[in-house]
């Protein structure tokens, strides 16, 4: 039983955009506080953003001003607009409930590439 599905990655120049999709369960995004992670090869996974069902945020300082959490009530649906990106942000990202993520809604993730 698929409980996300992360979506929108995908390749782009430094300075540029993208926005990810993480489409939800409803009794996961009704309960919990949901999060983007990322992870590059050799290195552990790490949170960049999260969001709890009130609407409150935080970011790593590594994204701050940068990147923006937010979820959609309607669609159960938790996104990540991410601007300015930067060749370091390279890495798959993944959705899951946040601080504390669920080792069962791990999921295939989605790359995104910043080329220089």
């Amino acid at each position: 039983q698929v409980q996300l599905v992360e979506s929108g990655g995908g390749l782009v120049q430094a300075g540029g955009s993208l926005r990810l999709s993480c489409a939800v369960s409803r009794v996961i995004f009704s309960f919990n506080a949901m999060g983007w992670y990322r992870q590059t090869p050799g290195k552990p996974r790490e949170l960049v953003a999260a969001i709890n069902t009130g609407g409150s945020t935080n970011y790593a300082d590594s994204v701050q001003g940068r990147f923006t959490i937010s979820r959609d009530n309607a669609k159960i649906t938790v996104y990540l607009q991410m601007n300015g990106l930067k060749p370091e942000d390279t890495a798959v990202y993944y959705c899951n409930t946040a601080p504390s993520p669920s080792r069962q809604l791990w999921g295939q993730g989605t790359q995104v590439t910043v080329s220089s």
